[in-house]
């Protein structure tokens, strides 16, 4: 796979896999980040920081892409206790992503789930990705 999806891929990838090094190459300098706990555009390295306290790991569902750096994944997100790996909590969940020049800017996580990231970032179910190499 190339392109926006695989830059996302990678980055979910070294989420799941805790390696703040892998997450903060595939980020830019400065990334906006929009979650429950509120938004801001923070530098890269607050995502390690973030890696070590978060517990949080997914499994893919479906992806959407737009084309123009817009991807959308709909995935099955895990809350882990870091101390003791107990599940604290599960939730289906859109991630909207904005990939530019390689690197992920913007990453909206959707409580509400995948259609309404797919509106907020401009896509549809026709971007639903149904081949991937």
């Amino acid at each position: 796979m190339t392109g926006d999806l695989a830059i996302v891929e990678q980055w979910l990838g070294a989420v799941n896999r805790e390696d703040a090094g892998g997450v903060e190459a595939l980020s830019s300098e400065q990334v906006e980040i929009v979650g429950p706990r509120g938004q801001g555009v923070m530098e890269r390295e607050v995502l390690g920081e973030w890696l070590a306290r978060a517990g949080f790991q997914s499994q893919a569902l479906r992806w959407f892409c737009g084309g123009d750096g817009r991807v959308v994944v709909e995935h099955r997100g895990e809350w882990h206790d870091v101390a003791s790996g107990e599940i604290q909590g599960q939730l289906v969940i859109g991630s909207e992503f904005l990939v530019r020049h390689g690197r992920v800017v913007r990453y909206v996580r959707h409580d509400t789930g995948v259609l309404d990231a797919l509106a907020a970032a401009g896509l549809e179910q026709r971007h639903l990705v149904t081949s991937r190499r």
